[in-house]
């Protein structure tokens, strides 16, 4: 496997088909058939249009915004696994760390039969190299896991993220 920034050029699409993965992932086994719904609802072609937009803004101002994770053979040439990538990590530019004052894991994904490979861990390693690197008023990686994902949260864990504060939210 290896590791590069997203080419917005030739990714496109399958860092969309990606993004759904993981939105339907969030809305499948972590509550409701409701909240599973909603989540795929909202993945309408304006979306993914409005999608990829922000995500050339955010490598606009750091390319390593987005990175993908590519199977191939240690050399940098694909194998015939996938030429595309098989996972990815947006962490959102340090223009954007006044959020929380730190460094945001926005979404992390792996195609699930690249699960337990460790490319999870390599993507991981990939932000917080990035994250590091950010002029951040603290010195700190946040993001948001939903309680009920208890392998996404033994994955943070194992990646020392600890509980820091607790996001609440409200109906609109």
């Amino acid at each position: 496997m290896s590791i590069r920034p997203y080419d917005p050029a030739s990714d496109a699409d399958t860092l969309w088909e990606l993004k759904r993965a993981f939105e339907t992932g969030l809305g499948s086994g972590t509550g409701s058939e409701q909240k599973a719904a909603t989540y795929a609802a909202k993945l309408t072609d304006d979306y993914r249009e409005g999608y990829l937009e922000w995500v050339e803004r955010c490598i606009e101002h750091d390319e390593r915004s987005v990175q993908v994770a590519v199977a191939d053979d240690g050399d940098g040439t694909s194998d015939d696994l996938s030429p595309d990538p098989v996972g990815y990590v947006f962490l959102l530019p340090g223009t954007h760390a006044y959020i929380w004052d730190a460094a945001v894991l926005n979404e992390i994904y792996v195609r699930e039969q690249y699960r337990g490979t460790g490319l999870a861990d390599e993507l991981m390693t990939a932000a917080v190299e990035a994250a590091r690197e950010q002029d951040l008023p603290l010195k700190r990686l946040v993001l948001d896991v939903d309680r009920e994902n208890e392998r996404a949260q033994a994955f943070y864990e194992r990646h020392g993220f600890d509980h820091w504060g607790e996001m609440v939210a409200r109906d609109l």
